[in-house]
């Protein structure tokens, strides 16, 4: 059994390390990515009163014709961001806008986003990342039982004593299995917000799936067309009165007739920076349509929302960040390297026995 595990390891990190190498490198680069994007007034003190808020939705949305998303400043980014298709701004809470892009790869930090989350292939690339997570667990679970036959010959190293098999896999085996309690967290929760079925499977004790997706599942409702002329001033005012202490996170408008206008908000209590807090307000005359309280969903989808915070150090301040940095490190070490061994080493080996066996007299 133990042979068969570790051959099933060997060949399934030969053929998904290099996948696991780049999400591991990407993902310690995204996770930081608010203090290298450095644009101006990024360090602004985020603004709450609602009136300078609606000021700033009339400016930047007044004559939207749909589809646009404005997703408001943050304690950590204080600038705005305007999204619609692949065009997008960001701008000051003034309204002065600050950069501008008409594709994904004028900005770093989108293109790296859509290669972490896609692999720059959309819903394929997404289930290809999935599954790696998957693989990750078990890879994670494996490894630590197979590095339990070899503690006795524990050493940090963070490089390989030499580029070869056996060093490589000594190397791969004793940091892995420092990296694998907050590799199973990264994997665990990224795999929950891809696969639902999973995240189901894991909060099933907490609460039902059917509970957790009608729960995340938006009601319908019957509007009109979106109207030129809303009064966002009023919008926002109403959304701010239903919850006066949550943090407004992003206003999004329509992208087809039929849908309503959402507004996301973030209470104190939730760790997902946007917030699940919800608003639902008709776009042919702006009155509020319905929301969603995020503190009174079930137990299991509070815990649902705490995947992505805890996957791209959202919490923890920057401790977290940095140990999450170290262990994106690690596994675009661990990745990269297992291909190496994989599919080359055994070849140098191949080589060095050919040569070997030439080089004796006759």
């Amino acid at each position: 059994m133990m042979k068969l595990m570790d051959l099933l390891h060997r060949w399934c990190g030969g053929v998904l390390g290099l996948i696991l190498a780049i999400l591991g490198l990407s993902g310690a680069i995204l996770v930081h990515k608010e203090e290298w994007m450095s644009l101006p007034h990024a360090s602004d003190v985020r603004v709450t009163d609602p009136s300078q808020l609606g000021q700033l939705a009339e400016q930047l949305l007044g004559g939207a014709k749909g589809g646009e998303s404005l997703v408001f400043a943050s304690d950590r980014f204080g600038l705005v961001q305007l999204r619609d298709g692949a065009h997008g701004l960001y701008a000051t809470q003034r309204g002065e806008v600050i950069a501008r892009w008409s594709s994904k790869w004028e900005r770093p930090e989108l293109w790296l986003f859509d290669l972490h989350h896609h692999l720059f292939t959309g819903d394929v690339g997404e289930t290809v990342v999935g599954v790696a997570g998957l693989a990750a667990i078990v890879f994670a679970v494996t490894g630590a039982v197979l590095w339990w036959r070899t503690r006795r010959t524990f050493r940090f190293r963070l490089w390989p004593r030499r580029m070869s098999g056996p060093a490589i896999r000594m190397q791969h085996r004793d940091l892995g299995i420092i990296a694998t309690p907050v590799l199973l967290i990264l994997a665990l929760t990224g795999t929950m917000m891809i696969f639902r079925p999973v995240a189901g499977t894991v909060l099933a004790p907490l609460s039902s799936p059917a509970a957790i997706e009608a729960d995340l599942k938006a009601p319908k409702f019957a509007v009109g067309p979106l109207a030129r002329d809303l009064d966002w001033h009023a919008i926002i005012r109403i959304a701010h009165e239903a919850f006066p202490t949550a943090e407004l996170r992003i206003l999004a408008i329509p992208k087809k007739p039929g849908d309503p206008i959402t507004i996301r908000m973030k209470q104190s209590a939730e760790w997902l920076p946007n917030g699940r807090t919800m608003l639902w307000f008709d776009p042919t005359d702006g009155r509020l349509l319905g929301n969603r309280d995020a503190t009174r969903m079930h137990a299991g989808t509070q815990a649902f929302n705490m995947a992505y915070p805890l996957h791209a150090g959202k919490v923890g301040g920057l401790a977290y960040r940095l140990l999450l940095t170290a262990v994106g490190l690690a596994l675009a070490l661990l990745g990269s390297l297992s291909v190496w061994s994989f599919w080359f080493c055994k070849k140098q080996r191949q080589a060095a026995s050919r040569s070997s066996s030439c080089s004796r007299p006759c």
